[in-house]
């Protein structure tokens, strides 16, 4: 059973920088937290990789681009061994400059024990999104 976050920013940017920044795949590390991308796609079929953890501890998870339709939206199929599933990158324009969304749809790993843990997890899985993505504006708006 999947399970489903999103959570959004306001960018006080134009959608056209806040795109750029989002899908500049090798300088996600400046804000996603404990992340390191690795890949320059820009089309629906190239791939990426992002490691995320400190030193070699962590996980990589490989995605594949599902869609891209610039400078709005951005899936991706995360087809790696712990995450599973899909993302999305929106960026949608409101006045005084953008909104952007990050939604992750997820089949947990480790089953049952996944399912049971998530509501203990999901907590500090969106606070590390939360603060990455108020890095991410922040990022954005200095230029």
């Amino acid at each position: 059973m999947p399970v489903t976050l999103t959570l959004t920013v306001d960018v006080a940017a134009p959608v056209e920088d806040t795109w750029r920044a989002a899908v500049d795949w090798e300088r996600q590390g400046e804000w996603v937290l404990a992340t390191t991308v690795r890949g320059t796609a820009q089309a629906v079929g190239e791939g990426l990789e992002a490691f995320t953890g400190i030193g070699r501890i962590g996980f990589l998870d490989t995605m594949e681009i599902t869609a891209w339709e610039p400078p709005h939206r951005c899936a991706v199929l995360h087809t790696g061994r712990v995450v599973r599933g899909t993302g999305l990158f929106e960026v949608q324009e409101r006045e005084g400059g953008s909104r952007f969304v990050w939604q992750e749809t997820l089949e947990l790993p480790l089953g049952v024990v996944g399912r049971m843990g998530w509501p203990l997890v999901r907590p500090l899985f969106a606070a590390g999104v939360r603060r990455s993505l108020t890095k991410f504006a922040r990022m954005v708006e200095r230029g």
